[in-house]
């Protein structure tokens, strides 16, 4: 017996929400790798990096929790000068653009809107962190830090697949650590802590390295690894987005680099070879062999503040995936139907109005 032509669309809106059911073990991270800009940047081009995490959200800024259905995940980084804390937690849409509703993000900011959108959200959410914590300045990092991210630089989201079992463990472990500051530019800086939380997930895998970077961890590297692995488990769904700066408050920012690639690249390579010819040289071997690698594909696919849904997918479902608006629509109609079929069922005269309307 054929279906009515009204129930078919519902039906596989159904299986829909069943098929994510089904698949509810798997969950998704990503790590940022967020481009240096302005003067330090100039003087210190590594950049920063931030880690995304689908299933984990803020119970405070300090705090973590299972997000509930709806929410759209956080960003954990290692930031300095934050009230002494080591990592702060952030919902995504405020770590990006400094407001907690889509429709409220700006196509184009200056200095006063900026200021305007991360004072509304200091002043609603940040407070808990306490009233002294500095704003953050070229010498002093603040709470600045942590919002509006997307006014300040270009970043690269390196999406993977992790599972719930391993969210839930990070979760635990984060909350019962002491989450107080050790914050080294040189050897406990934001990528050592990216390094920290990849070696959860992948453990032995991500370990400091001498080379390259001279012992240092930069976010170009850890990235690195991330891809290397990825080469040779491709079961983790490695997938490249770029998130644009929002244009009009700061000029674009620059790629990343190692340090090795930064020396070598800039003046400072100079003085350098002036002072130590074999540092020099060192130095140059270093990024020939360890340090001059690309991460970025070609033409990247841009995340708009509407397409960030796409981070919060599983990456083997990624491909057929619908839409925002379709997946509510969806869900919307599946749950219509669980709701009236039975009673279509059970009710003789319910059934017909059903019928009657196909």
């Amino acid at each position: 017996m054929r279906a009515p032509r009204r129930i078919v669309p519902l039906l596989c809106a159904l299986a829909l929400l069943f098929t994510a059911g089904a698949t509810r073990s798997q969950a998704q991270a990503a790590l940022l790798l967020e481009e240096p800009y302005g003067f330090f940047g100039t003087l210190n081009p590594t950049g920063h990096t931030a880690i995304y995490f689908a299933r984990i959200c803020a119970a405070t800024p300090t705090k973590l929790r299972r997000c509930e259905p709806g929410e759209m995940g956080s960003v954990i980084s290692r930031y300095s000068d934050v009230a002494h804390h080591d990592w702060v937690v952030i919902p995504l849409i405020p770590y990006l653009y400094s407001v907690e509703d889509l429709s409220e993000v700006p196509d184009r900011v200056n200095r006063d809107t900026v200021h305007r959108l991360r004072n509304q959200y200091h002043e609603a959410h940040l407070l808990v962190l306490g009233r002294d914590v500095r704003r953050g300045d070229f010498w002093h990092g603040g709470w600045t830090q942590l919002v509006g991210v997307s006014y300040e630089r270009r970043m690269y989201a390196f999406r993977f697949d992790t599972t719930e079992e391993q969210d839930d463990a990070l979760i635990e472990r984060m909350n019962k650590d002491k989450n107080r500051s050790h914050f080294e530019l040189f050897f406990n800086n934001c990528a050592d802590f990216s390094r920290k939380i990849m070696s959860h997930y992948f453990p032995r895998n991500f370990r400091r390295s001498f080379f390259p970077d001279a012992g240092m961890t930069t976010p170009k590297q850890i990235t690195y690894k991330l891809v290397r692995y990825a080469r040779k488990h491709p079961e983790i769904h490695l997938d490249v987005y770029e998130i644009p700066q929002v244009p009009g408050y700061r000029r674009p920012s620059r790629l990343n680099k190692g340090i090795s690639e930064s020396l070598i690249t800039t003046g400072y390579a100079v003085p350098i070879a002036v002072l130590n010819p074999y540092l020099a040289g060192g130095l140059f071997a270093d990024y020939v062999v360890h340090g001059h690698y690309h991460l970025i594909p070609k033409n990247p696919e841009k995340l708009m503040p509407d397409d960030l849904v796409v981070l919060t997918l599983p990456g083997a479902a990624k491909e057929n995936a619908l839409t925002a608006s379709e997946q509510v629509h969806s869900v919307a109609a599946a749950s219509a139907v669980v709701d009236v079929l039975p009673d279509a069922a059970a009710n003789p005269g319910l059934k017909e109005t059903v019928a009657a309307h196909e």
